[in-house]
């Protein structure tokens, strides 16, 4: 980390509050304005004429770009990096057909980690500064994500994915290996630098209740972990889950009964909820993630983004890689705007460039970290050309004001508009 201040120049983003419950005025957008970094963190930033520069401060003028917080990808796996946008089917063919023979492969550390490699750059090349995956039941997947993570200085989230049931040999663990290894883990990983260990049961139906009831076991010794699971994506798979546990309530009953439902619980998908559901997310503040492109590509449904905030819940963003079908924040903005269109509500530009920062920071307990430009925050940036491409600049020069100058990049965007991006207040190499 470099130890003289550096200040950035360019058009400059942040928020003061959530736009969904505040509008378009809850960001705060300078277009002649300056970032201060000083050891990692951001310590001010407004117009650039009210900056104070110190003395020994390096500059970097970005003209009219804009800089921002990096994006924050709330839900990811990256063990299935290589078989993104293989064709479709529903969910449980595609785990069957692609998913676990892909997963299988990770117990060898040499491709768990050509792997890690090459998530971490496809990742980073879209403008993604912090993101929370699933591994697979291999150690050395964890082990992986997080040592290419950590060389790189990224605040990154991960977990073991446990499974006892319902899925290959291959791919199953017990309920005593599920926490003895996660246990492990998380022992090894959790708050070594700038990494956070998840409990992680894929979904209900491929764990048995001892292993849902053991995985809980482990959340209540280490309540300060986040714990990551599947929520009513399909409406078979709904059906199933109903099979499997005659006994529950509903699907989110299932993780209930067996100690993981919290606060600190995230929840993937979460598109068929039913009332008593909704319900008990909101009264416990648990956190729903929105996957707009997987939950297309392989027909989930449409998940209700403006209805499910304004009845108070909590909601991020997330890519679902490699069931989504990009490693873009900016493309899964986008998806996130069609689906909202095919809902009822068109999303503004400020929910939407919200939900991929503050408001997957926020899902993640991570909103005093990352997630938003604003002094005392972790110096995780990205500065986006609003020009990138002949149609986007054409765009966005009859552009009136940010909304209608960034809209096109969030539409037709991709690794093109991302100009630079800067990690722990290190400007990240160029590859």
């Amino acid at each position: 980390m470099s130890t003289r201040p550096h200040i950035l120049l360019g058009q400059t983003l942040g928020f003061t509050g959530d736009p969904f419950r505040d509008g378009p005025s809850a960001a705060r957008h300078n277009s002649h304005g300056a970032v201060l970094i000083e050891q990692g963190l951001v310590t001010w930033t407004g117009p650039a004429d009210q900056l104070v520069a110190p003395k020994d401060a390096q500059t970097t003028d970005y003209g009219d770009k804009l800089i921002m917080a990096g994006f924050v990808d709330a839900h990811v796996h990256y063990a299935q990096t290589a078989i993104i946008a293989s064709w479709g089917k529903r969910l449980i063919d595609w785990l069957n057909d692609y998913t676990f023979p892909e997963e299988s492969r990770f117990g060898d550390p040499d491709y768990a980690a050509t792997i890690a490699a090459r998530y971490f750059d496809l990742a980073q090349a879209h403008g993604t500064t912090t993101m929370c995956s699933y591994a697979t039941i291999h150690p050395e997947s964890v082990d992986a994500f997080f040592a290419e993570a950590q060389k790189r200085g990224l605040r990154a989230l991960a977990g073991k994915t446990c499974m006892d049931r319902n899925a290959p040999d291959t791919l199953r663990d017990t309920a005593q290996s599920a926490y003895d290894d996660s246990k492990a883990l998380l022992e090894r990983w959790h708050g070594q630098d700038r990494l956070g260990y998840v409990i992680s049961p894929r979904f209900s139906p491929t764990s048995t209740p001892d292993q849902l009831s053991a995985l809980g076991a482990l959340w209540a010794e280490h309540p300060d972990c986040l714990m990551q699971t599947h929520l009513s994506e399909q409406v078979e798979e709904i059906a199933w889950v109903r099979d499997l546990f005659p006994a529950a309530r509903d699907y989110l009953d299932t993780y209930e009964a067996h100690g993981l439902l919290g606060a600190k619980g995230v929840y993937g998908h979460a598109i068929h909820l039913e009332p008593r559901e909704k319900d008990r997310l909101k009264e416990l503040g648990a956190s729903l993630v929105h996957c707009p492109t997987s939950n297309t590509f392989i027909g989930s449904g449409l998940f209700d983004t403006a209805g499910l905030k304004s009845q108070g819940q909590t909601v991020g963003l997330a890519t679902d890689t490699g069931g989504g079908s990009s490693f873009s924040m900016l493309r899964t903005m986008a998806a996130a705007y069609e689906v909202g269109q095919l809902t009822g509500t068109a999303l503004h530009p400020s929910q939407l460039l919200w939900l991929a920062t503050a408001g997957s920071a926020q899902a993640l307990h991570l909103s005093d970290k990352v997630g938003n430009l604003a002094k005392g925050m972790e110096a995780d940036l990205v500065v986006l050309d609003l020009a990138s491409t002949p149609a986007i600049a054409q765009r966005a020069a009859q552009a009136d004001d940010i909304w209608q100058a960034v809209f096109p990049t969030i539409m037709m965007g991709d690794d093109r508009a991302v100009a630079d991006m800067w990690i722990s207040g290190r400007q990240a190499p160029d590859d």
